[in-house]
């Protein structure tokens, strides 16, 4: 972790709250917080379909407190950001075909329980440093590339413009009533974690579990471009906008890798992975609808204001999750 020493003298010994923090990026965040030495309280909800799992947490039950909740439980949330110093705040339905099939759940998860938490640290610890997970989802097929935060708004599905709607209560309850936020908006990550049953998360899960079992890959269309952000730069991202005071309001885009069409990327899976082979598919319908074709981010923006940049090469990233699963395929299923 290129910035291990000032981390250190930020969040060691401060309270920090992880929502979402059995998920993917959340758990790995919350790894590296222990690491630092922060208090650590995490709130999940489990619900089988959103990726949270105990596993993801697995050697840290006795460094951590975990509570098995929902922000879409009002109540709850005083109890949580009450003494808190930071809170990253991922707790989200992240599933695009999801919220198309059930609109209603997304817009309780992603844009209701978003107002609720930020009423809760507005009411009861208007002093908190937030940190808010977003996505790249929410500029929809892309007028240029690579996007930066001034592309058009653009979702393409119901997630994105409840996502939308969760980055704008941040940004406002920063302008309006002094709520220390930050929003960056994550590219397509990857890494230790990851849903791989599914791909409710990521479609990179699915494939890894393909390779694994000795299956070949489906890639749908093929040419597609894509960027990939490996999940410890992602978190170096999340400690860097909660430490640095000139990410105070700002919207950032954290991008990854140079861009890479799909077919590429199965490539480059089966040579890491030493076998597998992968076969060219035409899009389903329901998915094409939703396909914004090519996209990477430009991020130059957190780059110059708090020097973020992407460190992990996909080759090297997708040896690591490769790695990983290996061991712990099973209990991911």
């Amino acid at each position: 972790m290129p910035h291990s020493a000032e981390f250190s003298s930020v969040f060691r010994g401060r309270r920090v709250l992880v929502t979402g923090g059995l998920g993917f990026i959340g758990s790995n965040l919350v790894r590296s917080l222990v690491e630092l030495g922060s208090d650590v309280t995490v709130v999940d909800s489990l619900i089988p379909e959103y990726g949270g799992t105990l596993r993801n947490l697995a050697g840290l039950e006795n460094k951590v407190r975990i509570n098995i909740s929902d922000v879409r439980d009002v109540h709850s949330l005083p109890h949580f950001v009450r003494g808190q110093d930071y809170l990253f705040n991922l707790a989200g339905q992240t599933s695009h075909m999801d919220s198309m099939s059930d609109p209603q759940t997304d817009l309780e998860i992603n844009a209701r329980a978003q107002l609720s938490i930020l009423e809760a640290c507005r009411l009861h610890n208007p002093g908190i440093r937030i940190v808010f997970a977003s996505t790249r989802q929410i500029y929809g097929k892309p007028d240029y590339l690579p996007v930066d935060e001034k592309h058009p708004l653009r979702p393409v599905d119901v997630n994105g413009i409840n996502k939308l709607a969760g980055e704008s209560y941040h940004l406002l309850y920063h302008r309006v009533h002094g709520i220390r936020s930050t929003v960056l908006r994550l590219t397509n990550t990857i890494g230790p974690r990851m849903r791989v049953k599914d791909a409710r998360q990521t479609f990179v899960g699915v494939w890894i579990k393909k390779i694994l079992s000795g299956e070949p890959i489906e890639v749908w269309g093929g040419e597609q471009l894509r960027d990939f952000t490996y999940v410890d730069d992602a978190a170096e991202a999340f400690l860097l906008a909660a430490s640095r005071p000139e990410a105070l309001g700002e919207i950032f885009n954290v991008g990854g890798t140079p861009p890479v069409s799909l077919k590429q990327l199965a490539e480059l899976l089966v040579a890491v992975n030493g076998a597998g082979e992968f076969v060219l598919r035409s899009f389903p319908g329901d998915r094409k609808k939703i396909d914004i074709g090519d996209f990477y981010a430009d991020y130059r923006l957190i780059t110059a204001k708090i020097g973020w940049l992407p460190a992990t090469s996909l080759t090297v990233a997708l040896a690591e999750i490769l790695g990983y699963y290996r061991k712990e395929l099973v209990n991911y299923l």
